[in-house]
């Protein structure tokens, strides 16, 4: 099963559908065209053998507004192990914003995060993505992502990150920092900036190495511009 979050654009009132799994969503109240989810942990995350899915589909002119009301923790799992897998697909011109709470990988714990977008021509993404490892003192486990996004048949990015102990302390990686603070837009760019990596097509990934996640400067999209 996966947790789902599928909206509707509608001329009268845009259609919200959600179901439950891991993460319970709850439609909060939002502006016109603009639908905004809360996503609540429906019992204890990240334990060893959750396989967490959300999958997402927005169609027509609507803006789908994510909220995390808490981040998540990926606890110690003793040998096991444990995924969190993202679909989402937008068309007709939709949009989504999700800017994401901390996700802290635990010391021994095992995490595959994997991120997978689909984009129709004139939709866009704006999502931010905070990994920190380890909890306060601790080195942190193992954490492996990959992310691919297309727009219609192009393939707009793919990255892939090892976040092992024993490689992220590489200076290409993390270094010394536990931190790694992402936004990431698909179907746009952001102003060009010396930390700002500019796509080959209409995106950008901005970046901050951090050893706490409070010293991120990367800004919330309610105090900048954001392209819909």
């Amino acid at each position: 099963m996966s947790t789902r979050i599928e909206v509707v654009a509608d001329p009268v009132r845009d259609r919200c559908l959600l179901t439950t799994d891991h993460l319970s969503p709850r439609q909060l109240p939002g502006a016109a065209g603009v639908v905004r989810v809360a996503l609540v942990a429906a019992g204890a995350l990240l334990l060893a053998g959750d396989d967490v899915r959300i999958e997402i589909a927005v169609s027509g002119a609507v803006r789908l507004e994510i909220v995390e009301t808490a981040g998540t923790v990926a606890y110690g799992m003793r040998g096991g192990s444990a995924r969190w897998d993202i679909d989402i697909r937008l068309t007709d011109g939709a949009s989504l914003q999700w800017y994401a709470e901390p996700f802290v990988v635990a010391a021994d714990a095992d995490v595959t995060r994997t991120t997978t977008v689909r984009l129709a021509a004139g939709c866009t993404a704006h999502l931010r993505e905070s990994l920190v490892l380890g909890r306060q003192g601790e080195t942190g486990g193992v954490l492996r992502t990959a992310t691919r996004a297309w727009l219609g048949e192009d393939l707009l990015l793919a990255e892939d990150l090892d976040l092992s102990p024993d490689t992220r302390t590489g200076w290409a990686v993390l270094g010394t920092n536990r931190c790694l603070d992402t936004v990431t837009t698909l179907g746009f760019r952001l102003p060009d900036d010396p930390q700002t990596l500019q796509l080959e097509g209409p995106g950008s990934i901005a970046r901050r190495l951090v050893h706490e996640q409070h010293q991120s400067t990367l800004n919330h999209p309610a105090s900048a511009s954001y392209a819909r």
